[in-house]
């Protein structure tokens, strides 16, 4: 009331400020009541005394979390107003973020998705200054790997869904500035991982949300045609700031990009980008390895099949701890059973590239009944890796297994005598013969089936052309006549008199001809002509066998006139004179006399061992 004239402007500036103090501790209430709908205030977003309030109110302390979302608000619509006093805010910023990282980041991401001028301007400040870069990167990569969204609630009650491409968007600006962020490199590996399997699930499904975001995002920062080929880009450019471009170089040349974003292909787009990462730069990959194996341990993931091939591309370059060498054992096995035909590859490759370990023999011991199951599969390629996996266990180690899975092994592994893979070959008949050997003693009546079905494939396989599965097949059929106690056909097969060998199998047990009939026509269709020729003999000899039986010996003649259009002269002859001597004697009556000539002659032919055979007490017999 008494004010002098020189009191009255400084009256006037008391009451404007008064003035804009009450506007500006009202905005902030309604902001928290508000929460995300923002409403202009321009006379207050384009005053300096408005942040220098801010700045106040943050330095005498945080009366409430709860009023953090709401100045993260204030500071990103104060620097849009403020473009040429970016700085202005950023220890504000800074102790906001200091004292609730969560609710600064979502706050942010949820007032500016897009990325702006302004929320870059925030982004740069709170991750390059180490007070607050780590936590903010670690929430950051948590809504980057939570495709499609993810849902925080902050202090004030928010809990409106964020897409986890909206922190894609963040990364990818932060990439194309001339300095990067050292918690970048800090935390490559989860970013990578995240980044890649953000390029994974946004090939499989693009949700509409997503989509109309993206849409806004392109249009303001004229970005990639599709989320997918934006985390691709992002990817790209996180590689080069790692010094990684001929990595991005050899990915475009094999168009190993192009496949990342074709589902049926990902994985083995992974499985390059992990094998030309290894070239270039091993410690980055053991660091994406480790947090791979971190991720796979702790959760079961939708993105199992990618992080396999990175896995299984990069054990051959790796020295792993024991830690490590365990915790994949701990993970593999669940992959082994599944549906999908890749997982099964890629955990048998990777148990491939582990047996190479002596210390991990008896630990994988323990995956065998899972391995024998796998042998009842339909694929060639998970067949062989599974046998060989099974040779090392069994054969490479003398590793001791329970005597039902041994009898598993040994039915599983007689279809596989005829495999069309040579090594498949070899391997399942050692195996064979060594499960024979572990089971003698043990199992020995429910072997004899096995065994028995065994002698005539492994006859056959002495005539392989591949010497190994000749020598190996000759030296288990020694193996099983010697299991059967068949002392006559062990010394003809040491003796390498095969054909002996079956001319005797056939007539110590007749009633067995037909059964062995079935089993001999299969190699009739044999790709090898000595297996062929060998059906067609052996065939020829069973018929001799099966007088009278003329179903059998019409299903014969029939597979024997088929083989007159073989590709070899010599058994289209053969298959000829054969079905030619098998008519004779299906048309011609059989008498006992003849039967007594058919066992007089087997029985000259094996004279060396005639006392030991039945069929010489049936020939003296028939003479008394």
């Amino acid at each position: 009331m008494d004010r002098t004239q020189e009191q009255d402007p400084t009256r006037g500036r008391f009451r404007r400020t008064a003035q804009l103090v009450c506007k500006f501790m009202k905005r902030i209430q309604e902001e928290e009541t508000v929460g995300t709908a923002v409403r202009p205030y321009p006379h207050i977003f384009k005053t300096k005394t408005s942040a220098a309030l801010l700045d106040m109110l943050v330095e005498e302390g945080l009366p409430s979390p709860k009023q953090v979302p709401a100045m993260v608000r204030f500071i990103h619509q104060w620097l849009m107003a403020n473009e040429s006093d970016g700085h202005r805010l950023d220890r504000t910023l800074l102790d906001l973020t200091e004292a609730q990282p969560t609710d600064v980041v979502m706050s942010l991401l949820r007032v500016a998705p897009s990325c702006d001028r302004a929320a870059m301007a925030m982004w740069k400040t709170i991750l390059c200054s180490p007070r607050t870069a780590e936590f903010v990167q670690l929430r950051l990569l948590d809504v980057l790997g939570s495709w499609p969204e993810h849902s925080t609630c902050t202090s004030d009650g928010d809990t409106t869904r964020v897409l986890s491409l909206a922190a894609t968007v963040v990364m990818w600006k932060i990439l194309q500035e001339p300095y990067v962020p050292h918690v970048l490199i800090l935390f490559f590996p989860r970013l990578f991982v995240h980044l890649l399997f953000q390029a994974y699930f946004s090939t499989l499904d693009t949700p509409e949300e997503v989509d109309k975001f993206w849409k806004r995002c392109q249009e303001q920062h004229s970005l990639a045609a599709s989320p997918n080929r934006f985390a691709v880009q992002t990817l790209k450019s996180l590689l080069c700031q790692m010094q990684c471009e001929d990595v991005v170089k050899i990915m475009e040349r094999y168009y190993g990009w192009d496949t990342l974003l074709c589902a049926d292909t990902q994985h083995y787009a992974v499985g390059l980008l992990a094998r030309e990462m290894s070239f270039v730069s091993l410690p980055l990959c053991s660091r994406i390895f480790c947090y791979l194996l971190q991720l796979l341990s702790t959760r079961e993931p939708r993105w199992d099949l990618p992080a396999l091939a990175f896995l299984v591309e990069v054990l051959e370059y790796l020295e792993l701890s024991e830690d490590s060498a365990n915790t994949i054992l701990q993970i593999l096995p669940r992959h082994l059973q599944s549906e999908c035909r890749e997982r099964r590859c890629l955990a048998l490759r990777a148990l491939l590239k582990l047996s190479d370990d002596p210390s991990l023999a008896e630990k994988m011991c323990s995956l065998t009944e899972s391995l024998v199951e796998l042998l009842r599969d339909t694929d060639g390629e998970i067949i062989t890796m599974t046998v060989m996996l099974l040779s090392f266990i069994v054969l490479e180690n003398d590793m001791l297994i329970p005597s039902p899975t041994t009898l598993h092994l040994v039915e599983a592994l007689l279809p596989l005598f005829d495999h069309d893979n040579s090594q498949v070959q070899l391997v399942s008949v050692l195996l064979f013969r060594t499960s024979v050997v572990l089971l003698m003693e043990k199992e020995k009546k429910a072997l004899k089936t096995y065994v028995q079905q065994s002698l005539l494939p492994l006859f056959f396989h002495c005539h392989d052309i591949n010497q190994r599965v000749a020598e190996a097949s000759q030296e288990t059929l020694v193996c099983v006549t010697k299991f059967l106690k068949k002392r006559d056909l062990e010394n003809l097969v040491k003796k390498e008199q095969l054909w002996m060998f079956a001319e005797c199998l056939l007539a110590e047990d007749r009633s067995r001809a037909a059964e062995h009939l079935r089993q001999a026509l299969r190699y009739l269709r044999s790709p090898q002509e000595p297996l062929r020729e060998a059906a067609v003999r052996f065939t020829g000899m069973a018929g001799r066998c099966l007088r009278g039986q003329q179903d059998e010996l019409q299903v014969l003649s029939e597979a024997l006139d088929d083989m007159a259009h073989d590709s070899s002269i010599a058994i289209r002859s053969l298959a000829v004179q054969t079905s030619y001597v098998l008519r004779a004697v299906q048309t011609s009556e059989y008498s006992i006399f003849d039967d007594l000539q058919d066992h007089l002659r087997w029985a000259w032919r094996t004279r060396p061992h005639l006392l030991g055979l039945s069929c010489l007490r049936c020939w003296r017999s028939a003479e008394s």
